[in-house]
């Protein structure tokens, strides 16, 4: 089995700053694609960003220039740097992972953790 653990969310004011990590562990070959998205009740998931394994990366465009994405495939983990954040920021952000484990490739799911940014 795949697990992928995020940490790292909680309260912060605007202007602040948080860093989330999410970890994959279980039969892994490798990692291709990870990423970040994040949901708010009553509206579409969006992509906050997303790496390559190779470092390649992209951003949503309400995040570009506020977040950083960066990946230590040595640890299996993907982080994301969020700066200057703002309440529109407020949602459960979730960790993505595209994993090939022997014989499959497939998609894997953190279980989201909550930012929530105050005015």
């Amino acid at each position: 089995q795949v697990h992928l653990v995020e940490s790292g969310g909680g309260l912060v004011q605007a202007g602040g700053s948080l860093r989330l990590s999410c970890t994959a562990s279980g039969s892994i070959t490798s990692i291709n694609l990870m990423g970040w998205y994040r949901q708010v009740p009553g509206k579409q998931r969006e992509l906050v960003a997303a790496i390559t394994r190779g470092g390649t990366t992209n951003y949503g465009d309400s995040v570009k220039g506020r977040f950083t994405i960066s990946r230590d495939n040595a640890k299996r983990t993907v982080y994301l740097q969020m700066n200057s954040l703002k309440p529109e920021d407020t949602a459960v952000y979730s960790c993505y992972a595209q994993i090939l484990v022997p014989g499959t490739l497939d998609d894997y799911w953190g279980q989201g953790t909550q930012v929530t940014v105050s005015s």
